[in-house]
């Protein structure tokens, strides 16, 4: 038995999430276009015949531009220091630019195996394949390098045997039916949060805060309450749509999500609020509903 700790690190918007959901073969992580949508550090327990693998899916890396970006990346760095091996998942379609770079100027100052997976590899030819591979050798000594396509599910097994090859404990750290440190509330939160990220554009910035407040269980289904937090009105009144549109189809969506979680009819309630000033704003924003979700 092989165990150990792996960190996936990387910019916004290359395929974290995805990778950890099918690693897992289930959702555990939110996914959408829309940058930092991951405001945690989601811990999901791989099992298989000989192995044990603790993952963390990590905010993206990036510059920040006000206190919500400082404690995102603080996440992300935090998450680092505790990994035995790091997985660096970048977007084999992008250009190299200063955002890759400074994740990678990042990795500089850690002494743990580094594997870099060069992802969406389904959309580019193989000479831009092994052009990126060259391109980022130069810049780090990764362990590995290894192109894949995330969300086609190629090549994914070939970066858990890779990851096992660096785990050096023999400690098995969970029991067998153990997938994550997360609770019931918290995914039915980012499964609203997903869905309004997915159905809204940039003017809903990502201070956006889900609560879930209430779980009732009935014989045949569950009655949900969760709140929405909002900095402005104005953002209220764009979740909220005409006539009540835009959080009917919020609703609904979220409402398929829950159901399979919960294995049961869910009745959802939505509620928008708005906070204009509150002392423990930037941490209730940033801490995603910490008093839920710790």
């Amino acid at each position: 038995m092989k165990s150990g700790f792996v960190s996936i690190v990387g910019r916004p918007n290359v395929g974290k999430s995805t990778l950890l959901n099918t690693i897992m073969e289930r959702k555990i992580a939110i996914t959408s276009n829309k940058a930092q949508t991951t405001r945690n550090n989601i811990m999901a327990v791989y099992h298989d015949e000989d192995s044990q693998i603790v993952f963390f899916d990590t905010p993206g890396i990036h510059k920040p531009k006000h206190n919500l970006g400082k404690a995102l990346n603080s996440k992300a760095y935090y998450s680092i220091e505790d990994s035995d091996v790091i997985v660096l998942v970048v977007d084999i379609k992008e250009k190299l630019g200063t955002g890759d770079k400074f994740v990678i100027d990042k990795l500089k100052g850690v002494s743990k195996p580094v594997i870099l997976l060069l992802n969406k590899i389904d959309t580019v030819s193989k000479d831009i394949i092994m052009r990126k591979i060259s391109e980022y050798k130069d810049l780090y000594d990764f362990k590995e390098i290894i192109p894949v396509s995330v969300i086609n599910k190629k090549d994914v097994d070939i970066l858990i045997k890779e990851i096992k090859k660096y785990l050096t404990d023999d400690i098995k750290y969970y029991d067998d039916d153990y997938i994550t440190d997360k609770n019931t509330e918290f995914f039915i939160s980012e499964y609203v949060r997903e869905k309004i990220l997915n159905n809204t554009n940039d003017e809903v910035p990502h201070a956006i805060t889900c609560l879930t407040e209430n779980i009732k269980k009935g014989r045949d289904a569950y009655e949900i309450d969760v709140l929405i937090i909002v900095e402005r009105e104005n953002l209220k009144k764009i979740i909220v749509g005409h006539q009540g549109d835009m959080i009917k189809k919020i609703g609904i969506e979220s409402r398929k999500d829950i159901e399979k979680l919960m294995g049961k009819k869910v009745y959802l309630n939505l509620f928008v609020k708005t906070v204009n000033k509150w002392r423990d704003k930037d941490r209730y924003l940033t801490e995603f509903g910490y008093k839920n979700n710790e």
